[in-house]
């Protein structure tokens, strides 16, 4: 048993670095792999016409250059280290650090929770962080979720801004990053500086290593929902634009 520890470790030491060569290359900015729908589960119902016409993107022939470079990246890059690292690593221990990594970055949600006066996800995120940090051995099991039954709730600086009543912008399709808009790019700015991770070591490339590390985690724990969204649209650009926009507005009206 120690043995295997010991193997995983090495191997996951050798995906650091693979990240640190990654980041080399222009890879290293926030939201480094195709990541549409945040941190929640991903439908595949994505064009909705009655919302389209609300969303204002005058770069669109800018913003579909970016999207055709998005997608290829994904499939030259992301899709084959995604594979491997799938290969090496069993769902379970890929799910481990994927608790663990949301756990870590609780301070986001818990100021934006704070922020938005929301006592009850507040509380919730509190809890979560407690249990998970102790009985879940700091995060690499979600004993809140498993046993207690306490869902995550998602909360950060561009849905706060959301809730403030700030609208959202134009849309920008950002190269690596992907979909966005103009108040989510701040809040995105805002989180960095909210994650514990830049304060508990700050040197670029490691910070770079660890963003690159924790998406491709969540990317291989979910496969399917950018090869679903290019299967199963017309436009895969407008899906993607049309999917950001209904899960952000999902998230600021609570609905």
């Amino acid at each position: 048993m120690y043995m295997k520890i010991n193997r995983y470790l090495g191997v996951f030491s050798i995906f650091m670095l693979l990240s640190c060569v990654i980041a080399g290359t222009g890879y290293g900015n926030q939201e480094s792999f195709p990541d549409f729908l945040g941190d929640d589960p991903v439908e595949t119902d994505y064009l909705d016409d009655s919302l389209e016409d609300a969303i204002y993107d005058p770069l669109e022939p800018m913003n579909r250059l970016f999207f055709k470079f998005n997608d290829t990246l994904y499939d030259w890059v992301v899709k084959p280290t995604t594979d491997g690292y799938s290969w090496i690593f069993p769902y379970e221990l890929r799910k481990g650090f994927g608790s663990f990594f949301e756990n870590l970055a609780m301070p986001i949600r818990l100021i934006n929770s704070i922020l938005q006066g929301d006592l009850e996800k507040t509380g919730v995120v509190m809890e979560r962080f407690l249990i998970n940090s102790t009985l879940g051995v700091w995060g690499l099991v979600d004993v809140a979720d498993e046993e207690f039954d306490i869902k995550p709730k998602r909360a950060d600086f561009g849905q706060t801004l959301g809730k403030w009543g700030l609208g959202e912008g134009i849309y920008f399709c950002w190269p690596v990053i992907g979909p966005s808009n103009a108040r989510d790019s701040v809040g995105l700015v805002a989180d960095a500086y909210a994650h514990p991770m830049r304060y508990i070591n700050d040197d670029r490339a490691f910070l770079v290593s660890y963003y690159i590390t924790t998406r491709l985690n969540k990317l291989s724990l979910n496969p399917d929902v950018y090869e679903d969204l290019r299967r199963f649209s017309l436009d895969p650009y407008i899906a993607a634009r049309q999917a950001y926009y209904d899960y952000r507005r999902t998230l600021v009206d609570n609905k």
